[in-house]
Protein backbone atom coordinates (compact mmCIF):
# COMPACT_ATOMS: atom_id res chain seq x y z
CA UNK A 1 0.00 0.00 0.00
CA UNK A 2 2.81 2.35 0.96
CA UNK A 3 4.64 1.57 -2.27
CA UNK A 4 1.47 2.34 -4.26
CA UNK A 5 1.02 5.66 -2.44
CA UNK A 6 4.65 6.52 -3.00
CA UNK A 7 4.32 5.66 -6.67
CA UNK A 8 1.20 7.83 -7.00
CA UNK A 9 2.97 10.69 -5.24
CA UNK A 10 5.86 10.48 -7.69
CA UNK A 11 3.48 10.39 -10.67
CA UNK A 12 1.55 13.44 -9.45
CA UNK A 13 4.80 15.26 -8.73
CA UNK A 14 5.93 14.62 -12.28
CA UNK A 15 2.57 15.86 -13.63
CA UNK A 16 2.80 19.06 -11.57
CA UNK A 17 6.35 19.69 -12.77
CA UNK A 18 5.29 19.16 -16.42
CA UNK A 19 2.39 21.58 -15.97
CA UNK A 20 4.65 24.20 -14.40
CA UNK A 21 7.21 23.88 -17.20
CA UNK A 22 4.48 24.09 -19.84
CA UNK A 23 3.05 27.14 -18.12
CA UNK A 24 6.43 28.82 -18.01
CA UNK A 25 7.05 28.36 -21.72
CA UNK A 26 3.48 29.41 -22.55
CA UNK A 27 3.26 32.48 -20.35
CA UNK A 28 6.50 33.14 -18.49
CA UNK A 29 8.70 34.55 -21.28
CA UNK A 30 5.85 36.75 -22.48
CA UNK A 31 5.55 38.55 -19.16
CA UNK A 32 7.61 41.72 -19.20
CA UNK A 33 9.58 40.62 -22.25
CA UNK A 34 7.53 42.14 -25.05
CA UNK A 35 10.43 44.50 -25.72
CA UNK A 36 12.41 41.48 -26.92
CA UNK A 37 9.80 40.62 -29.53
CA UNK A 38 11.33 41.53 -32.90
CA UNK A 39 8.15 41.10 -34.92
CA UNK A 40 6.56 44.24 -36.37
CA UNK A 41 3.02 44.17 -37.75
CA UNK A 42 2.55 46.67 -40.59
CA UNK A 43 -0.92 47.66 -41.80
CA UNK A 44 -1.39 48.15 -45.55
CA UNK A 45 -4.41 48.64 -47.81
CA UNK A 46 -5.37 46.76 -50.98
CA UNK A 47 -2.07 44.91 -51.32
CA UNK A 48 -1.46 44.20 -55.02
CA UNK A 49 0.80 41.50 -56.44
CA UNK A 50 3.36 44.19 -57.24
CA UNK A 51 3.22 45.51 -53.67
CA UNK A 52 3.62 41.98 -52.34
CA UNK A 53 6.78 41.50 -54.38
CA UNK A 54 8.25 44.78 -53.10
CA UNK A 55 7.36 44.01 -49.48
CA UNK A 56 8.81 40.52 -49.79
CA UNK A 57 12.16 42.12 -50.56
CA UNK A 58 11.78 44.56 -47.66
CA UNK A 59 10.89 41.69 -45.30
CA UNK A 60 14.03 39.82 -46.38
CA UNK A 61 16.24 42.86 -45.75
CA UNK A 62 14.65 43.51 -42.36
CA UNK A 63 15.21 39.91 -41.29
CA UNK A 64 18.74 39.46 -42.60
CA UNK A 65 20.16 42.88 -41.71
CA UNK A 66 18.23 43.88 -38.58
CA UNK A 67 16.78 40.63 -37.24
CA UNK A 68 13.26 42.04 -37.57
CA UNK A 69 10.31 39.97 -38.78
CA UNK A 70 7.73 42.02 -40.68
CA UNK A 71 4.14 40.78 -40.79
CA UNK A 72 1.70 42.54 -43.11
CA UNK A 73 -1.96 43.08 -42.22
CA UNK A 74 -4.01 43.95 -45.28
CA UNK A 75 -7.02 46.21 -44.69
CA UNK A 76 -9.91 46.65 -47.09
CA UNK A 77 -10.28 50.44 -46.83
CA UNK A 78 -8.45 53.58 -45.76
CA UNK A 79 -10.53 54.18 -42.63
CA UNK A 80 -9.09 51.22 -40.70
CA UNK A 81 -5.26 51.33 -40.47
CA UNK A 82 -4.90 54.53 -38.43
CA UNK A 83 -7.54 53.37 -35.95
CA UNK A 84 -5.77 50.01 -35.65
CA UNK A 85 -2.44 51.76 -35.13
CA UNK A 86 -3.79 54.12 -32.50
CA UNK A 87 -5.45 51.26 -30.59
CA UNK A 88 -2.28 49.14 -30.69
CA UNK A 89 -3.65 46.38 -32.93
CA UNK A 90 -0.76 46.96 -35.34
CA UNK A 91 2.72 48.45 -34.85
CA UNK A 92 3.10 50.55 -38.02
CA UNK A 93 1.13 51.32 -41.15
CA UNK A 94 2.13 52.16 -44.69
CA UNK A 95 -0.72 53.31 -46.91
CA UNK A 96 -1.20 57.10 -46.72
CA UNK A 97 0.37 60.39 -47.72
CA UNK A 98 0.97 63.41 -45.48
CA UNK A 99 -2.25 65.14 -46.55
CA UNK A 100 -4.40 62.14 -45.60
CA UNK A 101 -2.60 61.76 -42.27
CA UNK A 102 -2.99 65.43 -41.40
CA UNK A 103 -6.71 65.36 -42.20
CA UNK A 104 -7.20 62.13 -40.21
CA UNK A 105 -5.32 63.44 -37.17
CA UNK A 106 -7.37 66.63 -37.25
CA UNK A 107 -10.62 64.66 -37.26
CA UNK A 108 -9.55 62.00 -34.76
CA UNK A 109 -7.61 63.84 -32.09
CA UNK A 110 -4.15 63.03 -33.43
CA UNK A 111 -2.07 60.12 -32.21
CA UNK A 112 -0.41 58.99 -35.46
CA UNK A 113 2.97 60.32 -36.65
CA UNK A 114 5.12 59.78 -39.77
CA UNK A 115 8.51 58.09 -39.31
CA UNK A 116 9.73 57.58 -42.88
CA UNK A 117 8.97 58.39 -46.52
CA UNK A 118 8.18 55.64 -49.02
CA UNK A 119 6.99 56.71 -52.48
CA UNK A 120 4.99 59.24 -54.42
CA UNK A 121 2.54 58.30 -57.17
CA UNK A 122 1.94 61.23 -59.57
CA UNK A 123 -1.69 61.42 -60.66
CA UNK A 124 -2.81 62.36 -64.16
CA UNK A 125 -5.28 64.39 -66.15
CA UNK A 126 -6.97 62.14 -68.70
CA UNK A 127 -9.15 62.75 -71.75
CA UNK A 128 -10.80 60.53 -74.33
CA UNK A 129 -11.62 63.51 -76.59
CA UNK A 130 -8.33 65.41 -76.69
CA UNK A 131 -4.65 64.47 -76.98
CA UNK A 132 -2.98 67.48 -75.33
CA UNK A 133 -3.76 70.31 -72.95
CA UNK A 134 -3.80 72.98 -75.65
CA UNK A 135 -6.75 71.23 -77.33
CA UNK A 136 -9.07 71.72 -74.36
CA UNK A 137 -11.71 74.23 -75.55
CA UNK A 138 -12.95 77.22 -73.60
CA UNK A 139 -15.68 76.16 -71.17
CA UNK A 140 -14.50 72.53 -71.13
CA UNK A 141 -15.78 70.40 -68.26
CA UNK A 142 -13.09 68.87 -66.06
CA UNK A 143 -13.99 66.30 -63.40
CA UNK A 144 -12.11 66.15 -60.10
CA UNK A 145 -12.57 64.05 -56.91
CA UNK A 146 -14.88 65.63 -54.34
CA UNK A 147 -13.19 64.51 -51.09
CA UNK A 148 -11.04 67.11 -49.35
CA UNK A 149 -7.52 65.80 -49.89
CA UNK A 150 -7.99 64.46 -53.42
CA UNK A 151 -9.91 67.56 -54.53
CA UNK A 152 -7.06 69.75 -53.33
CA UNK A 153 -4.50 67.59 -55.09
CA UNK A 154 -6.48 67.64 -58.35
CA UNK A 155 -6.75 71.43 -58.24
CA UNK A 156 -2.99 71.71 -57.78
CA UNK A 157 -2.60 69.47 -60.84
CA UNK A 158 -4.73 71.92 -62.86
CA UNK A 159 -2.75 74.82 -61.38
CA UNK A 160 0.59 73.26 -62.33
CA UNK A 161 -0.79 72.55 -65.80
CA UNK A 162 -1.37 76.30 -66.18
CA UNK A 163 -5.14 75.96 -66.49
CA UNK A 164 -6.10 77.83 -63.31
CA UNK A 165 -4.56 79.85 -60.48
CA UNK A 166 -5.13 79.20 -56.77
CA UNK A 167 -5.14 81.30 -53.63
CA UNK A 168 -1.61 81.41 -52.25
CA UNK A 169 -0.58 80.22 -48.81
CA UNK A 170 -2.99 77.28 -48.56
CA UNK A 171 -1.97 73.62 -48.68
CA UNK A 172 -5.54 72.29 -48.78
CA UNK A 173 -7.72 74.08 -51.34
CA UNK A 174 -11.23 73.81 -52.79
CA UNK A 175 -12.86 75.22 -55.93
CA UNK A 176 -13.59 78.34 -53.86
CA UNK A 177 -9.83 79.01 -53.85
CA UNK A 178 -9.63 79.32 -57.64
CA UNK A 179 -8.56 82.93 -58.26
CA UNK A 180 -8.16 82.76 -62.03
CA UNK A 181 -9.88 80.59 -64.65
CA UNK A 182 -9.26 82.40 -67.95
CA UNK A 183 -10.74 79.67 -70.13
CA UNK A 184 -13.86 79.36 -67.98
CA UNK A 185 -13.40 75.65 -67.36
CA UNK A 186 -16.31 74.02 -65.57
CA UNK A 187 -14.97 72.07 -62.60
CA UNK A 188 -17.22 69.09 -61.88
CA UNK A 189 -16.80 67.47 -58.46
CA UNK A 190 -17.57 63.73 -58.34
CA UNK A 191 -16.67 60.81 -56.09
CA UNK A 192 -13.05 59.74 -56.53
CA UNK A 193 -14.23 56.31 -57.71
CA UNK A 194 -16.33 58.02 -60.42
CA UNK A 195 -13.61 60.19 -61.96
CA UNK A 196 -12.61 57.50 -64.44
CA UNK A 197 -16.14 56.37 -65.19
CA UNK A 198 -17.42 59.84 -66.14
CA UNK A 199 -14.65 60.44 -68.65
CA UNK A 200 -16.96 59.77 -71.60
CA UNK A 201 -19.30 62.55 -70.48
CA UNK A 202 -16.69 65.23 -69.67
CA UNK A 203 -13.78 66.74 -71.55
CA UNK A 204 -11.11 65.69 -69.07
CA UNK A 205 -10.78 64.21 -65.60
CA UNK A 206 -8.16 64.03 -62.85
CA UNK A 207 -8.09 60.37 -61.81
CA UNK A 208 -6.23 58.79 -58.90
CA UNK A 209 -3.94 55.90 -59.84
CA UNK A 210 -6.02 53.39 -57.90
CA UNK A 211 -9.01 54.12 -60.14
CA UNK A 212 -7.21 54.75 -63.43
CA UNK A 213 -6.35 51.08 -64.01
CA UNK A 214 -9.88 49.71 -63.46
CA UNK A 215 -11.18 52.45 -65.80
CA UNK A 216 -8.84 51.25 -68.54
CA UNK A 217 -6.84 54.49 -68.60
CA UNK A 218 -3.28 54.40 -69.93
CA UNK A 219 -0.63 56.72 -71.33
CA UNK A 220 -2.78 56.99 -74.45
CA UNK A 221 -5.47 58.97 -72.62
CA UNK A 222 -3.00 61.01 -70.54
CA UNK A 223 -2.76 64.70 -71.37
CA UNK A 224 -0.88 65.84 -68.24
CA UNK A 225 1.12 64.22 -65.43
CA UNK A 226 1.42 65.74 -61.97
CA UNK A 227 4.94 67.19 -61.64
CA UNK A 228 7.20 66.45 -58.69
CA UNK A 229 7.78 69.90 -57.16
CA UNK A 230 7.21 71.81 -53.91
CA UNK A 231 3.44 71.25 -54.27
CA UNK A 232 4.12 67.51 -54.11
CA UNK A 233 5.37 67.39 -50.52
CA UNK A 234 2.02 66.54 -48.94
CA UNK A 235 1.39 63.72 -51.44
CA UNK A 236 4.47 61.72 -50.43
CA UNK A 237 3.46 58.40 -48.88
CA UNK A 238 4.80 57.49 -45.48
CA UNK A 239 5.30 54.81 -42.84
CA UNK A 240 3.56 55.83 -39.61
CA UNK A 241 3.75 54.88 -35.94
CA UNK A 242 1.66 55.58 -32.87
CA UNK A 243 2.71 58.83 -31.22
CA UNK A 244 5.30 58.04 -28.56
CA UNK A 245 6.67 55.03 -30.44
CA UNK A 246 8.24 56.88 -33.36
CA UNK A 247 11.80 56.65 -32.03
CA UNK A 248 11.81 52.92 -31.27
CA UNK A 249 14.85 51.39 -32.94
CA UNK A 250 12.93 48.38 -34.23
CA UNK A 251 10.55 50.68 -36.13
CA UNK A 252 13.40 52.77 -37.49
CA UNK A 253 14.95 49.51 -38.71
CA UNK A 254 11.80 48.80 -40.72
CA UNK A 255 12.12 52.23 -42.35
CA UNK A 256 15.77 51.54 -43.21
CA UNK A 257 14.81 48.15 -44.65
CA UNK A 258 12.30 49.92 -46.88
CA UNK A 259 14.53 52.78 -48.02
CA UNK A 260 17.02 50.79 -50.08
CA UNK A 261 18.34 50.73 -53.63
CA UNK A 262 16.61 47.37 -54.09
CA UNK A 263 13.23 48.86 -53.20
CA UNK A 264 13.86 51.62 -55.75
CA UNK A 265 14.76 49.04 -58.37
CA UNK A 266 11.63 46.97 -57.75
CA UNK A 267 9.38 50.05 -57.67
CA UNK A 268 10.74 51.03 -61.08
CA UNK A 269 10.30 47.46 -62.35
CA UNK A 270 6.68 47.10 -61.31
CA UNK A 271 5.38 50.66 -61.59
CA UNK A 272 7.58 52.45 -64.11
CA UNK A 273 7.09 56.20 -63.78
CA UNK A 274 3.69 55.93 -62.12
CA UNK A 275 5.26 55.40 -58.68
CA UNK A 276 8.59 56.85 -57.57
CA UNK A 277 10.77 56.31 -54.51
CA UNK A 278 10.43 59.48 -52.44
CA UNK A 279 12.76 59.29 -49.44
CA UNK A 280 15.53 61.17 -51.22
CA UNK A 281 13.53 63.04 -53.86
CA UNK A 282 14.40 66.71 -54.32
CA UNK A 283 11.35 69.00 -54.44
CA UNK A 284 11.95 72.26 -56.32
Amino acid sequence: MRKRRRKNTIIWSIIVIVILIAGWFSFGPGIGSKSNDKTVVVGVVGLSKQDQAIWKSIEKTAKEKYGVTIELKNFSDYNQPNKALKSGDIDLNSFQHYAFLNAWNKSNGGGVVPIGKTYIAPIRLYSRKYHKLSELPEGATIAIPNDATNESRALFVLKNAGLIKLRKGKSLVTVADITSNPQNFKIKEVGAEQTGRVLNSVDASVVNNSYAGPAGLTDKQTIYIEPINKDSAEWINIICAKKGNQNKQIYQDVVKAYQTAETKKLTKKYYGNSQLAAWDVKLK
